[in-house]
């Protein structure tokens, strides 16, 4: 696969996303409600795309066409920026900014923003029960989103980066904040995609190993923007992990170091890769991206 062809792809299964969550707002969130307005505005307001492309890259590497974990996908987009609308609240990270807009409870205020999120969490999991696809596979992909995003997953990594604003953290209590923060979606991005397509146990174990370490590296590379980018560059505000005294790669490593540490756990999701051949290489290609990314 050439860079062109890996772009053209991207685009296309982005675009595909976006195209398939503005008719799913239709059905599950209503604009006539000011809750429907707002999740709208949030979750139609740009973003990178990258849980949902992870998701229709691992259905089709197991063999399926991409497009039939298309729900599963738009799913996990609509619960990640829930998380996002939430983040930004006033009593997490009180940002002002995401994807280069106000923040959802800056334009619709915080009680709004809150019902907002709320929505779009439960659509997620409408959404998957009423995707075409086997009994099972909605109810492994319910499980799957369920796990990643609740209180062993994504949930408790919100509850250690609020406890890491008051008191220093380790590495290795730095590492278990990001697994469950950033990874959990990541690897559950994998997860859903094999769930649609029924990939075999060894590919599913494989792009699980894959997406930890890319997971990380996105944290770390997230990390080294705080500190080196612009916030007209990222869309957010930059400066606010030192502004809220947070631990993180760059404070611990220095931006060499994170630089470095970002490249290792780049080669460490290539070598999960291995056994995968030229399938892959969509995803080989994905990780060197997010390794060199600038938003």
């Amino acid at each position: 696969m050439t860079h062109e062809e890996y772009c053209a792809l991207f685009s296309d299964w982005a675009q595909m996303t976006e195209d398939r969550l503005a008719q799913l707002c239709d059905a599950y969130l209503p604009a006539t409600a000011e809750i429907g307005q707002a999740a709208r505005y949030s979750l139609l307001g740009g973003g990178k795309r990258i849980r949902a492309v992870l998701t229709l890259a691992a259905c089709q590497l197991s063999g399926a066409p991409a497009e039939k974990a298309l729900d599963y996908a738009c799913a996990l987009e609509m619960l990640h920026c829930y998380s996002l609308i939430h983040d930004d609240m006033p009593c997490m990270d009180n940002d002002d900014f995401r994807r280069g807009r106000p923040s959802c409870h800056k334009q619709y205020g915080e009680a709004t923003a809150l019902l907002a999120a709320d929505a779009l969490v439960t659509a997620a999991f409408e959404i998957i029960a009423h995707a075409d696809l086997s009994a099972e596979s909605r109810v492994s992909a319910a499980a799957i989103l369920a796990r990643g995003g609740g209180a062993r997953g994504m949930l408790y990594g919100q509850e250690l980066d609020k406890r890491y604003e008051t008191q220093a953290a380790t590495e290795a209590e730095l590492r278990e904040l990001h697994a469950h923060k950033t990874g959990a979606l990541i690897i559950a991005a994998t997860q859903l995609g094999c769930a649609a397509s029924g990939a075999e146990q060894i590919t599913q174990q494989a792009l699980a190993a894959y997406a930890a370490e890319v997971g990380l590296v996105f944290q770390i590379v997230d990390d080294i923007l705080d500190v080196t980018s612009t916030t007209e560059e990222l869309g957010k505000p930059v400066g606010s992990d030192a502004d809220n005294d947070k631990t993180t790669f760059v404070t611990l490593y220095g931006l060499d170091g994170a630089r470095e540490l970002a490249e290792r756990h780049n080669e460490k999701a290539l070598c999960a890769l291995q056994d995968l051949g030229p399938s892959a290489d969509f995803l080989r290609m994905l990780a060197a991206e997010l390794l060199q990314r600038k938003k």
